[in-house]
Formats: C-alpha cells, sequence, structure tokens
C-alpha cells in the first residue's frame, strides 16, 4: 500500500505539472489582461507601469517559469483582481463548494440507487418504465432552468426555502459550515437537490443496468432456488455484486459536483468556487484560473485513490501495488 501511495503521488506531482503548462499558456493565450484591469484614461506609461507590476512584461516562458518556482513551494500566485494570494481565495471559498458537492452527492445517493435497485429488479413492469421516464426526465431538464423553477415554486410561491446565499455558518470539524446549523440547511438543500437531480438520474439507469446484468446469473437462479427472499436476494447477492462498477462511477460523480458545480452556484448565488471562477474568467485574473483549475485536477486525484482503495475493501480479491494500480 504505501509504494502504491508513492506511485500515485508521483504520478499526481507529474499530471500537475503537465496540466499547470497546459493551462497556462491556455490561459495566456485568451488576452491580455492589463486591458480589463486598467482605466480606459490610463496613459501609455500608467498600463507598461501595470504590467510591469503583474510580470506581464516577462516572455510567457519567464512568466510560467516563475509560476511554477512558485507552485513547486505551494504558491499559487496573487490575483491581480484581488490583490489576494490565489490560495487564500480558493480557501475562502472552498468549504462552500465542497459542503453543496457533498450534500447534492449524498441526495443523488439517496435517490438514485434505491430507485435502480427497485428498477433493475423489477424490469419491464409499471415501477420500472415509471422510475426510467422520471429518470430520463431530470436527465434532460437544464440545469440553469431547473434551479429558477425550482425558486420560483419554493422560494416565491411557497416560501418554504431561501432563494440564495449560505446563511447562518457555523463551526463543523473546525471550519465554519452551513451543515452546523438549521437555517444552514434550508439554505443549502434547495441547490444541492437541484445540483443532485441530474446526477441521481444517471446513477438510476447505471445501477439498473448493472441489476438487470447480474440478475440473469448463476447465483441469483441459485438463491432463488433455495428459497431465499427478494430482498435478500437484491441486497445481500445483487447489489454487492454491482459495487466496483458503481463505486468508480460514483467517484467521477462526486469529483464532477466538487468541482462543476458553477451554474447552480451562480443561480443560487451560493458563495462557492464557482462564482469565484466566473468571476476571474470575466476579468482574465490568471492566477485564479490557473489555481482553481489545479485544484480541481488534485481533487480528482485525491478521489481516484480514495476509489481504488475503496475496491480493495469491497472486494479483497483485488490487490493494489506499486507496480499497479
Amino acid at each position: 500500500m504505501a509504494a502504491y501511495l508513492l506511485q500515485r503521488l508521483i504520478q499526481a506531482i507529474f499530471v500537475l505539472l503537465l496540466v499547470s503548462l497546459l493551462i497556462f499558456m491556455g490561459v495566456y493565450a485568451i488576452g491580455d489582461p492589463i486591458e480589463l484591469l486598467v482605466s480606459p484614461d490610463s496613459t501609455v506609461e500608467d498600463i507598461e507601469r501595470a504590467r510591469a507590476a503583474l510580470g506581464l512584461d516577462q516572455p510567457i516562458w519567464t512568466q510560467y517559469r516563475i509560476y511554477l518556482i512558485g507552485l513547486l513551494q505551494g504558491d499559487l500566485g496573487d490575483s491581480f483582481v484581488y490583490n489576494q494570494p490565489t490560495i487564500q481565495l480558493i480557501l475562502q471559498r472552498l468549504p462552500a463548494t465542497v459542503e453543496l458537492g457533498l450534500v447534492a452527492f449524498f441526495f443523488a445517493l439517496v435517490m438514485g440507487i434505491p430507485l435502480g435497485l427497485i428498477a433493475g429488479y423489477y424490469a419491464d413492469k409499471w415501477a420500472d418504465h415509471a422510475i426510467m421516464n422520471g429518470s430520463i426526465f431530470a436527465f434532460s431538464l437544464p440545469n440553469f432552468w431547473q434551479g429558477l423553477l425550482f425558486i420560483l415554486f419554493f422560494s416565491v410561491w411557497l416560501n418554504w426555502l431561501p432563494a440564495g446565499d449560505r446563511g447562518e455558518v457555523d463551526q463543523f470539524l473546525g471550519v465554519g459550515s452551513s451543515l452546523a446549523t438549521a437555517d444552514g440547511w434550508r439554505h443549502i438543500f434547495l441547490p444541492a437537490f437541484n445540483l443532485a437531480l441530474f446526477n441521481a438520474a444517471l446513477i438510476v439507469r447505471l445501477t439498473r443496468s448493472s441489476i438487470q446484468e447480474v440478475m440473469s446469473s448463476e447465483y441469483i437462479r441459485y438463491a432463488r432456488a433455495k428459497g431465499l427472499s427478494n430482498r435478500r436476494i437484491l441486497l445481500r447477492h445483487a447489489f454487492r455484486n454491482i459495487q466496483i462498477p458503481l463505486v468508480t462511477v460514483l467517484g467521477l460523480e462526486l469529483g464532477n459536483l466538487l468541482a462543476y458545480g458553477i451554474i447552480t452556484e451562480t443561480v443560487f448565488d451560493w458563495p462557492g468556487m464557482g462564482q469565484l471562477l466566473i468571476n476571474s474568467i470575466r476579468l482574465n485574473d490568471r492566477p485564479v484560473i490557473v489555481g482553481y483549475l489545479l485544484v480541481v485536477v488534485a481533487m480528482f486525484i485525491l478521489i481516484n485513490v480514495v476509489v481504488d482503495v475503496l475496491y480493495t475493501l469491497l472486494d479483497p480479491r483485488i490487490k493494489i501495488s506499486g507496480s499497479k494500480s
């Protein structure tokens, strides 16, 4: 296990360095941020001084070399717009994004797995058709339009839930979180549910297809011949044998929820990293854009490692080592 983790750490460093180069060059090609940062009335001298102060007067490879030296020391640079360390800006917004993603992931699991099990077990029955039609509907709705409908119905018409913001925040596991207060849960419920629906529909379809495949297996027929109950067959035998492929997809979906909930954060005015990224793209704040994407890549790498370790817990026959991932 130690050799495996060391190998993945080396791979992660290599991937982050490669991604930093690609992102840095891509962001550099977008344009000159000075055009957005300085006043239109600024003189040529003022513009050149601002460019020199931000290090933008250097060749692109010199800029990347300076950025890479800082990155290897844990420094993601300073924001052009906020004039603060990028890592500080990201860490300020990260807890809100993580808690929204985790709650949405929980909602997706609670909705997706049971409905998928029912649809797969009762394939081609009325329950299967109803669940699959509902999943197609949830799968097809535009996320931003769906969020606006939720706000209109639950916040404006019924006045049950807040339409935006993070609500009251308190300490949870040493970090300020909405999950530590009742008001915070009222604020997070609607955006998390909106973010979860698409992923729940995907989990339903994956679980259903996996269960259908497993239910035709010999050991399932043998379990039925032994007179085991339908519930025991479904949960103890069928579900246990689809956990490996399910965990693989769930890991990717968790990464997507944590990294790409930008639309939901914007619609519900959720103060997470998504809003920070949108503002940074609008103002071409290079250090924040590059820093955000590197944090996203790091999260996906970490989730993949966790998924690999979960494989060994779910199926002891699977071994991981320094030579195989």
